[in-house]
C-alpha cells in the first residue's frame, strides 16, 4: 500500500499542537500581558481544545449536537478565565 502523504493527519494534528502550546509558553515567558496577549492564549486554547475533539476524541463526523455541546463547555470555560483575568485587572 502505497501512500503520498508526506506525514499522517493525526501526526500534523500533534504537531501542530506542541507549536502552538510552545508559542503560548513562550508568550508567558517573555511576561506579555493586557486583554489582548490574554485572549490570544484563550483563542489559542480553544482552538487546541477543539482539535483535541475533532482528532483525538474522534468527534470530528459525530452528530453536531457532540461537538456543539463540547465546543460550548470550552467556550464556557475560556469565557470564564476572560472574565475573571478583566475583573482582576478592574479591581
Amino acid at each position: 500500500m502505497s501512500t503520498s502523504r508526506l506525514i499522517r493527519p493525526c501526526t500534523a494534528v500533534w504537531l501542530l499542537l506542541v507549536i502552538l502550546t510552545g508559542v503560548t509558553y513562550l508568550v508567558g515567558q517573555a511576561g506579555l500581558s493586557g486583554m489582548a496577549v490574554v485572549a490570544f492564549v484563550l483563542i489559542t486554547t480553544l482552538f487546541k481544545s477543539q482539535m483535541v475533539v475533532d482528532h483525538f476524541m474522534g468527534l470530528k463526523r459525530a452528530r453536531p449536537f457532540w461537538r456543539g455541546l463540547l465546543f460550548g463547555y470550552l467556550l464556557i470555560v475560556c469565557g470564564m478565565i476572560g472574565v475573571a483575568y478583566y475583573v482582576g485587572l478592574t479591581h
